[in-house]
Order: structure tokens, then C-alpha cells, then sequence
């Protein structure tokens, strides 16, 4: 099938002479809530030229999502929390064994086109999964990445990676969710993004029997971000800073 998405132009670097973003990796699991707020702050910060932007890396404690799409019938079971996300997309888990990147990245100082912008997030997550010689595919009609399992049979396919985003004034919030090793079983209390296809389904990096740890995929995701979107500096997460005022 030939993919739309295929033809746009990859690639959002900065303009030159802007401030690097920072690149954050949260330890533990980080409430909803808390990554809501932080995030509405933080593209505050960002739109108005206050804070540089931010990819923050964490985990969450077992929850579902919905997206500014999602209908009621696709919350087939409240086994966990259900927030309202406001991003893009339908419903979706998140839990301990998925790395969430929330991406803060203003769109002004790079490139005003969604439609790339997502293309770019999906080709973001492509590059990084063949470090684990994973080929993840984009589609046409579904966002997100997906491998085949032709061991399930023909034209069967699994997500594992999802993708939902807001904008506000050309700031990204939300992001990227990547399956490294979730409890896949939670997925089937709701309908995973829409799609109810039984052809469909979810997948991990450590269900594909691959021995992949949080660490090895975020530094894959690093090395990958900078090729697509510029160089990025780490930054202190917030417990650690948090810590160190006390000593």
C-alpha cells in the first residue's frame, strides 16, 4: 500500500542559533497528573521564549487515556483510571514497561507542518527500533508503528508504538508511547486506538523475544532524535533537583 505519509519531507531541525532542547529521563513512575501540568507549564515557557524546549522520557502507573477522538464503546472495561488527554487519537494504556516521551518542541522555530511532524515521529521511532533489528512500518489509515506477525497469520499486523499530539501556538505537547515491556493484557480493556480489527493487535519489544531494557531504547531514541531534529542537552529531572535543594 502506498503511504502518503512516504511522500512528505522528514526532518525538523531548528533554526540556527536557537537553544539546544533538553533531553530528560524521569526515574519511577510519574502520576498523569503531574505530566499534564508540567507539560501545559512548560509550553507556556517555551511560546513565550522563557525556557528552552523539552523531550521528557518517563513511566506511568497503569492508566488509559482518551483522545480528543476516542468514543465511549472503546472503553470496554474501567480496569484503571481513565484521564481525558486532550491530545490527539482515540484511547490509550500506559504503564510501567512503556517508555511515554513527551515532546515540548516549538513548531515556529522548526517547521509549521503537522502532517510531517507526525510522519517524522513515526520515522523517529522506525530508526530507533532497527537498533534492535525491529522494522516497524507506518500505515496510511492507522498513525502509529507497527510490525507484521506473519506467525499469526496473513496480513496480521501489532502496534507498538503509539502516537497522539496537541499544538498550542506551534508548541507540541504529548507525544510518543513505546512498548518495551508492558503487561499487553491491560491493552484489552479498551479498544487500542480505535482500531477493532481482530487482524490488529499490540505488541512489545520484549514480546517480539527481544531482550531490550528501558535504557537501551532511550538511548536508541537519542541517537535517532538528533539525526531528525538537532542535538539536545540532558537536563536535571525534577526529583533530583528536588533532592539536591536539601543537601
Amino acid at each position: 500500500m502506498v503511504n502518503s505519509r512516504n511522500q512528505l519531507s522528514l526532518g525538523f531541525p531548528a533554526r540556527p542559533g536557537s537553544p539546544a532542547p533538553e533531553w530528560r529521563v524521569d526515574s519511577g513512575l510519574t502520576p498523569y497528573d503531574v505530566a499534564l501540568a508540567g507539560m501545559e507549564a512548560r509550553v507556556a515557557d517555551v511560546a513565550a521564549g522563557q525556557a528552552p524546549e523539552l523531550i521528557w522520557l518517563v513511566e506511568h502507573p497503569p492508566l488509559y487515556t482518551a483522545g480528543t477522538s476516542a468514543g465511549e464503546t472503546e472503553l470496554l472495561e474501567a480496569r484503571f483510571p481513565v484521564y481525558q488527554a486532550g491530545r490527539g487519537g482515540q484511547m490509550t494504556y500506559h504503564g510501567p514497561g512503556q517508555r511515554v516521551v513527551y515532546l515540548m518542541l516549538d513548531l515556529k522555530r522548526r517547521r509549521p507542518d503537522v502532517r510531517a511532524f507526525v510522519a517524522t515521529l513515526e520515522e523517529w521511532i522506525i530508526r530507533a527500533l532497527a537498533h534492535f533489528n525491529v522494522q516497524g512500518e507506518r500505515r496510511d489509515d492507522r498513525v502509529g508503528v507497527w510490525v507484521r506477525r506473519p506467525v499469526k497469520g496473513d496480513g496480521y499486523e501489532d502496534k507498538i508504538a503509539a502516537i497522539g499530539i496537541r499544538l498550542k501556538s506551534w508548541v507540541s505537547l504529548h507525544g510518543i508511547a513505546v512498548n518495551v515491556e508492558p503487561d499487553l493484557s491491560h491493552f484489552a480493556g479498551i479498544v487500542p486506538c480505535g482500531v477493532r480489527e481482530q487482524k490488529f493487535g499490540v505488541t512489545s519489544l520484549v514480546d517480539l523475544g527481544l531482550p531490550v531494557t528501558m535504557g537501551d531504547l532511550d538511548m536508541a531514541l537519542k541517537v535517532e532524535f538528533e539525526g531528525l531534529f538537532g542535538s539536545s542537552e540532558l537536563a536535571v529531572p525534577a526529583e533530583a533537583e528536588a533532592r539536591r535543594g536539601t543537601d
